[in-house]
């Protein structure tokens, strides 16, 4: 007999790991790239090279087979989980279109978490002072999308009101007109170009709006004086005789006009009874007029018919007179 010998040496297997960079959870479109630890040589399946980044398109579980040096292998697995992307919106509210001043509200949608530049709290509003777009990331834990929205910020117009005139009297008509924008909507129901009676002094607020639906306002105050309380006068009398003469004044404002050609303060002679109408001006230019009637009717005069108890007298004597026909004479001695 003989004897041989032979050694066997057993070598550790190697621990080997599998690593997933940046992250084991990827969202869709993004890579990742997978690498072995605690061997050598590392092959992947499903078409992997070991530390080159792919783009996975599903969750999937990958195996990795580590050798070492001996040829001693291990193998490990990774799971990569792929999460759908999030489909983010910008919104805006009231409106994407605002005016100058005007506050807007901006809030994403579909994803978990916002961020808005230009700093833009979401759901906070704010005032824009010029058009600008704005970008949102919307994030769903690793993931995210960006949108964006532009908010069109319209100048305010400059919103005038005229009037026909700022001082009138009462009971005249005015008319209010707005200026600078499309349409005028007025206080004290008053409409835009339409002549109204206007009874005392006001103040008047128009709104104007333009074509963007921006508005401004602006005020006007209309001064209105009291008519004049017009008096119209006659002298001697109202009621004459035919053939005598009278005189027509007028009191209570400053020039007065009247009519049938008479002139204020000036004596003439009617010739019929007459409704005379005098129209009184103050010094505000406004007017108001009064009448007077003139009642012209035919005297009689009686003869006088009288009777004297002596025709000639003694000086310091005394003489009766007896009236014969008329109610009442009126003597003058010659």
């Amino acid at each position: 007999s003989a004897t041989d010998q032979i050694t066997i040496t057993v070598n550790p297997q190697p621990n080997v790991t599998a690593n997933a960079a940046p992250s084991s959870t990827v969202c869709v479109g993004d890579q990742v790239t997978l690498t072995g630890s605690g061997a050598s040589s590392y092959t992947w399946d499903n078409g992997v090279t070991d530390g080159v980044a792919f783009t996975p398109a599903t969750t999937t579980t990958y195996t990795v087979i580590g050798t070492d040096a001996n040829s001693c292998s291990d193998t490990a697995q990774i799971t990569i989980n792929v999460v759908p992307t999030p489909t983010v919106s910008a919104n805006a509210s009231p409106s994407s279109t605002i005016c100058v001043g005007d506050s807007v509200t901006l809030t994403g949608s579909g994803a978990t978490t916002y961020t808005w530049d230009n700093g833009v709290t979401d759901g906070v509003a704010f005032a824009p002072t010029s058009t600008t777009t704005y970008t949102v990331t919307g994030n769903s834990g690793s993931c995210s999308d960006t949108a964006q929205i532009t908010i069109t910020v319209n100048p305010t117009p400059t919103v005038t009101a005229t009037a026909s005139t700022i001082t009138s009297c009462e009971g005249d008509t005015v008319t209010l007109t707005g200026g600078g924008a499309t349409n005028y909507t007025w206080d004290n129901g008053v409409t835009d170009g339409v002549p109204f009676v206007i009874t005392t002094t006001t103040t008047f607020t128009v709104t104007g709006t333009d074509a963007n639906s921006c508005s401004d306002t602006a005020q006007i105050t209309i001064t209105v004086n009291p008519l004049p309380t017009i008096s119209a006068n006659a002298s001697p009398s109202l009621t004459i005789c035919n053939g005598d003469s009278v005189v027509l004044s007028g009191s209570g404002a400053n020039s007065y006009t009247w009519d049938n050609g008479v002139t204020d303060g000036v004596s003439f002679v009617p010739t019929a009874t007459t409704t005379y109408t005098v129209t009184g001006q103050d010094a505000n230019g406004c007017t108001n007029s009064d009448t007077v009637t003139i009642t012209v009717t035919t005297c009689i005069f009686p003869q006088a018919d009288f009777s004297v108890s002596d025709s000639v007298i003694c000086a310091g004597s005394c003489v009766d007179f007896t009236d014969l026909s008329a109610d009442a004479l009126t003597w003058e001695w010659t």
